[in-house]
């Protein structure tokens, strides 16, 4: 029993000393380990007492020795925190709580561009980018709506189904960065129509670096004479063909005046989405297998076969 209490008693070291175990106490005098002549008669005695309660004693001592030698507790009181542990903790905790909360108020607010001559309000921006989005013009109260508006917003407001307002926020986007489409680029433009003409470069002008004729936007019923050349403006996608003709998108040529017009067109600046045929490429040979059936059933229902 000793051999075992000098093995076990050292682990438990940290959690102060070991109570002596009752074996080793001094027996009183005149009683021996062995039973007595009472154990007879139902009556322990001291020495049986004394085995019992040194089991008991070791079976706790058996039990706390499987438990964890370093409890949290105990190691708060033997390794105190520093002022180093306690900074590096507080600007961990800082960190963790600025991933998980909200932005704060010193984010930026979305950028409003400005309306060109071109896209002056919204039913215009709205038309020129197609899609069918014109019919919600009427939803969109103001310019700075159009850019702060969110998805969500947008569909309380009910511009539907998801898809189109995914194409108006990248429209959107595509606006606020200056990417326009055809005719964004174009200065004059009253009612919705813009004048084109076309422009010789200067005698001795490099053919490398300039066309020999260009294509430029004046005043709505100017030609190139009456217009100071401050007020000319070169016009991207358009070239001119030939002599006098100027080609490009949506330009149409006018009556007895050497020049072109453009006007405000639905769906000018659209993505074109893509267009099955005969239900795309997963489905074609089953709807041409199909198709091939029942032509064949009408052929033979009608005799020519």
């Amino acid at each position: 029993m000793l051999q075992a209490h000098c093995l076990i008693g050292p682990c438990r070291g940290l959690h102060g000393p070991q109570p002596t175990p009752p074996s080793a106490l001094p027996l009183a005098p005149g009683t021996t380990n062995a039973a007595s002549s009472s154990q007879l008669f139902g009556v322990p005695s001291p020495a049986r007492l004394a085995i019992q309660t040194e089991a008991s004693w070791l079976d706790h001592l058996h039990t706390s020795a499987i438990n964890p030698l370093f409890r949290p507790q105990h190691l708060r009181t033997i390794l105190p925190s520093t002022p180093i542990q306690q900074t590096f903790l507080q600007s961990t905790i800082r960190r963790a709580a600025s991933t998980t909360s909200a932005p704060s108020s010193s984010s930026k607010p979305p950028q409003i561009p400005s309306p060109t001559p071109f896209v002056p309000d919204v039913p215009t921006f709205l038309t020129v980018i197609g899609r069918g989005l014109k019919q919600h013009a009427a939803k969109i109260p103001d310019w700075e709506a159009l850019f702060t508006l969110t998805s969500e917003q947008l569909r309380e407001l009910g511009v539907e189904p998801p898809r189109a307002r995914k194409y108006l926020l990248r429209w959107r986007e595509r606006f606020r960065y200056g990417q326009y489409g055809i005719g964004g680029d174009l200065r004059h433009v009253e009612g919705g129509v813009a004048d084109l003409r076309v422009l010789e470069a200067a005698l001795g002008a490099d053919p490398t670096q300039t066309p020999r004729k260009l294509v430029v936007n004046v005043p709505t019923g100017r030609s190139i004479k009456e217009c100071d050349p401050a007020e000319l403006s070169r016009v991207q996608g358009y070239h001119v063909r030939g002599a006098k003709d100027i080609v490009g998108p949506y330009a149409l040529p006018l009556k007895g005046v050497e020049g072109a017009r453009i006007t405000v067109t639905e769906g000018m600046w659209e993505d074109r989405r893509g267009r099955k045929i005969d239900g795309g490429e997963r489905r074609r040979t089953e709807v041409r297998y199909k198709r091939r059936i029942a032509e064949r059933r009408e052929a033979r229902e009608s005799g020519a076969l």
